[in-house]
């Protein structure tokens, strides 16, 4: 894999993990297109996402640390990490097998689109004011576990979870992007065991590094402007870029 392919993974990585468009499926795509060897792509789309980290916890190092003075805050976001870490622990290489190689991606793309444009709808027509709960905590944890397929976008779709709870939007858009932090770390020290137990592939470090960086600073633009856009819950564009998308594929 060149330097410069690892950047654009990155910043595509970086840019549509917080946008609601499905970052696995978009690596899906570019990595397909680029022609990376699928036994690399999953330790690096594992690696790119754990550069998305750095920005969340720059962004919401305030709210990590409040998890812990407060009980409740961090009881609500292990409820939510729950759904997805059973999908993962017990579905992922069931779900790795059929998804991962981009034969969905245009269907997956278009339930994104539709869950996107109905919670615009749902924010627009009720007032959201409820709180983060048990819930609704774990409504948004099934939203997030069913996004491990590629293509349904995990952002997307637990924001949508927390429109339809009736969840505050600042509450909301918080809560979805914390939700990130313990899955993220699962997955990525599950792949690095994996990796370490049987290093059957040599991973290229420099062009690695290029990418978690990029992954990096691109998060961090896509998570302050995704706040300012679940304030406003104006969804719609991205319906229309996913499904413009979807009909290119099914086109090609």
């Amino acid at each position: 894999m060149e330097i410069w392919q690892a950047i654009v993974l990155g910043l595509v990585q970086g840019f549509t993990e917080f946008l609601p468009v499905s970052s696995s499926g978009h690596l899906v795509l570019l990595q397909s297109w680029f022609g990376i060897d699928p036994e690399h792509s999953m330790f690096l789309t594992i690696m790119l996402h754990v550069g998305t980290l750095i920005p969340v916890c720059a962004v919401f190092f305030r709210e990590i640390i409040g998890l812990f003075r407060r009980p409740s805050g961090l009881l609500y976001l292990i409820i939510a990490s729950i759904p997805a870490a059973l999908v993962g622990f017990l579905l992922g290489d069931a779900v790795d097998a059929v998804f991962y190689g981009g034969k969905y991606l245009a269907p997956c793309f278009i339930v994104t689109a539709l869950l996107l444009l109905q919670a615009e709808l749902t924010a627009k027509r009720k007032p959201l004011y409820r709180d983060i709960n048990a819930g609704n905590a774990l409504a948004m944890g099934v939203a997030q576990a069913i996004a491990v397929v590629p293509g349904i976008s995990r952002s997307g779709s637990t924001i949508a979870a927390g429109c339809f709870c009736g969840v505050d939007r600042d509450k909301n858009a918080n809560f979805a992007f914390l939700m990130s932090i313990p899955v993220i770390l699962g997955s990525a020290l599950l792949e690095g065991y994996r990796f370490v137990k049987a290093p059957a592939v040599d991973i290229e470090i420099l062009p690695l590094l290029f990418g978690v960086l990029a992954a990096a600073v691109s998060g961090y633009i896509a998570i302050r402007f995704m706040l300012r856009v679940v304030k406003k819950a104006d969804f719609k564009w991205f319906s229309l870029y996913l499904a413009i998308l979807s009909l290119i594929l099914l086109i090609l």
